[in-house]
């Protein structure tokens, strides 16, 4: 939104695409992500952003074949030694503890989702030994929720998300 402070505190929305909307992370079978490396590395990325950003707690997401679905609190306060986002969710995972010492600086969306793509892509071209190669498109969506309806709505729109795979606005076979 033009003139909208990014790291205002509040809740957003953000949907990131592959390169070229290429399936890289995994395969839907029946309305399951199933992930494959790459897509437990970008996993493991979307958890571990808290370990580098200070204000930020993690809701809940979801790694598709040919993009990711998540939800970003970006708060007022530094979150202390050991916390976790008390809105985080995703079935049998948690984030990892955020060490006091670790933690400086805050951060707006577009920083937040940089280090994400970035960190993310830098060890999936490690893994799949493709140095600099493009992993994300260059922008991303991002909404700003609004109150606890649309957060509601947004995120029975990503646990929904595998379900709905085939009609989904980024298929891709």
């Amino acid at each position: 939104m033009r003139g909208y402070d990014y790291s205002s505190a509040g809740a957003y929305f953000i949907t990131i695409c592959t390169h070229n909307r290429e399936c890289l992370f995994g395969d839907i079978v029946d309305g399951e992500m199933r992930l494959n490396e790459w897509g437990r590395i970008v996993e493991w990325t979307w958890y571990d952003l808290p370990n580098h950003v200070a204000n930020i707690t993690l809701d809940i997401f979801v790694v598709m074949p040919n993009h990711f679905h998540g939800i970003i609190i970006i708060t007022d306060t530094v979150v202390g030694a050991g916390s976790v986002g008390a809105g985080s969710v995703r079935a049998g995972s948690e984030p990892a503890p955020t060490p006091a010492n670790t933690i400086q600086k805050r951060y707006g969306l577009p920083e937040i989702i940089r280090q994400f793509k970035t960190f993310s892509a830098r060890r999936i071209n490690e893994h799949r030994q493709t140095p600099g190669q493009p992993v994300w498109q260059r922008n991303y969506y991002e909404h700003i929720i609004r109150d606890d309806d649309d957060l509601n709505r947004i995120r029975e729109y990503i646990i929904n998300n595998p379900l709905k795979w085939e009609s989904d606005e980024h298929y891709s076979k």
